[in-house]
Order: structure tokens, then sequence, then C-alpha cells
């Protein structure tokens, strides 16, 4: 019988990436990473399995895509084609709007959010796991997504809605504590550059906006003004190279009084925070 740590070597380098070897290997054993480390013989069929695994992903099929699933903050997310995978990046700013959403808890009130762009759901579904008693809402675009999107969120009390944001959860208007959003953000000119696991397999609709890729995010800018009470806020992410353009979004409107960029885990520019302001922003 095939040995498990010769599969992972061999796999390893293959992939350049012994993490995705041994996600790999974990997945067709029906274990994870803890208990891959007692996995010893494979069996043929098991093998043959993890091999076909490999040959995909030196194809160019995500990760995610292959094992069905993301794990994001303190959650597990199904993924798969058609709804985007939900990066570490975006984790720090869900930490953000959860901070956020604490400090309105502390002032003796419920918290409401409102999750635009929702995608697979990884952050509606990770604030309603580590925040349980704040009022959660969440739209997305595209039917592809909101399967995922149901899935995800089964058994919460998230409040799903599939359509435009635009025109979303009006009865809520004024009185959302945070909003938070991973929109499309890549330029439509920018499209060779993007890297192709992400460009063939990561659905359009959630990638690019626009020929600056900002057009969704002047549409959070807006939806985010309407649905906030005064203090709320929002955050938004955005590209790496968005750091100055992204928030200038924002301070277009006259509905914030706070703008402020923060960065990733990486340390590179990743989303914009803005505070809603009294005043009434210029149609």
């Amino acid at each position: 019988m095939p040995v498990a740590r010769d599969l992972l070597h061999r796999a390893g380098a293959d992939l350049n990436s012994g993490a995705e070897a041994r996600t790999l290997l974990a997945h067709v054993l029906g274990t994870d990473l803890h208990g891959l480390l007692l996995a010893d013989d494979v069996s043929g069929a098991e093998a043959d399995a993890f091999a076909a695994l490999v040959r995909r992903r030196l194809d160019g099929v995500p990760v995610q895509h292959l094992t069905g699933e993301a794990y994001f903050r303190t959650v597990r997310v199904e993924v798969g084609p058609g709804v985007f995978i939900p990066r570490p990046e975006t984790e720090v700013m869900t930490g953000f709007a959860l901070d956020r959403l604490a400090e309105v808890r502390a002032e003796g009130r419920p918290p409401v959010a409102v999750e635009l762009c929702a995608g697979s759901g990884a952050i509606s579904l990770a604030i309603a796991t580590e925040a349980p008693d704040v009022e959660l809402h969440c739209v997305e675009l595209s039917e592809d997504a909101a399967d995922y999107l149901r899935r995800n969120l089964a058994g919460t009390d998230v409040d799903i809605v599939v359509g435009d944001m635009a025109a979303a959860f009006t009865h809520l208007d004024g009185s959302v504590d945070v909003v938070v959003a991973n929109p499309p953000y890549i330029p439509l000119d920018s499209y060779g550059e993007v890297p192709a696991d992400v460009r063939d397999h990561d659905p359009a609709l959630a990638l690019f906006s626009g020929p600056d890729g900002l057009d969704a995010m002047a549409v959070v800018a807006r939806v985010a003004a309407r649905l906030l009470r005064p203090g709320g806020w929002v955050c938004a992410e955005h590209a790496d190279v968005q750091g100055e353009s992204a928030p200038a979004v924002f301070l277009a409107t006259d509905a914030y009084d706070r703008v402020t960029d923060h960065v990733d885990l990486n340390h590179r520019p990743r989303f914009t925070a803005a505070r809603r302001s009294a005043g009434k922003m210029e149609p």
C-alpha cells in the first residue's frame, strides 16, 4: 500500500506547496489536518483519487473547488463554481465590523448589520457565529452564488435577499449600525493581469466593476448612506492599489464624517471604513 508521507512528499514537490498537498490528501481520507498526522497506509483507490486531485490542481482548479469548502475566521463554508472563494484578507475587515457591533452592544442596544454582495455568506456566517445577538441581513445578486449562500446560512437567523443591493432593505433605512461589503473591484481593462486560477474559476460578476473597478463601490457608498443610522459604520473591501481611490468614493459624498483606510494581514491597503454623519447625501 502507498504510504501517506511518500504521497505528500511527491505531491508537495509537484504543487510547490506542502500545505495544498496536505489539504487534498486529508480531503480524500475524510479527515482533518490533525488526523492526517496519524495517517500511514493509504489504499490504492485513495491514492488514485489523490493523484487525480493533484492533476486537477496542476491544471489550475482552486483547492477550494476540489474540496468543496473554504475556511474563514471561525467558520467553514461550501464553495464551488459560481461563487467567489473567500480570502484571508477579508478577515481583518470582518473583525473591524465585529468591533463596531460590539460598541453598539456596549451601549445597551441590540446591533443591526447588513452585508452587501454576500457571495458565499462567509462574512455573514462569521458574524452570526461570533456575535449571535446581531440582527443580520444580507443580499446577493447572483442566483448561482445564492445557492451557496442559502446552504451556508441554513440554521441561522440571517435574513437573505437575492437581488440588487441598490434596492434592498428599504424598510431598514436609517436604522442599521454596520454595513459590510466585499464588492467586485477589479477594473475591466485589468482582465489579463488577474491570475488564471482566479479569472477562470471565480465568477466575473464578483470580480470586475467598470473601467476603474469602483462602479460597485459607488453603489455600496450610496446604499450604506441610506441604510445607516447617524454614527453607523460601513466597511468595504478594495484592491491594494485602491488605497486612495476607494476612500475618495466615500469622500465624494457628504454622507460620512470619518473616512479611513485600513490594511490587511499583509499590511497592504485593503478596506475603507466610513462613519455615517447626520447630514443628507447629495442626490
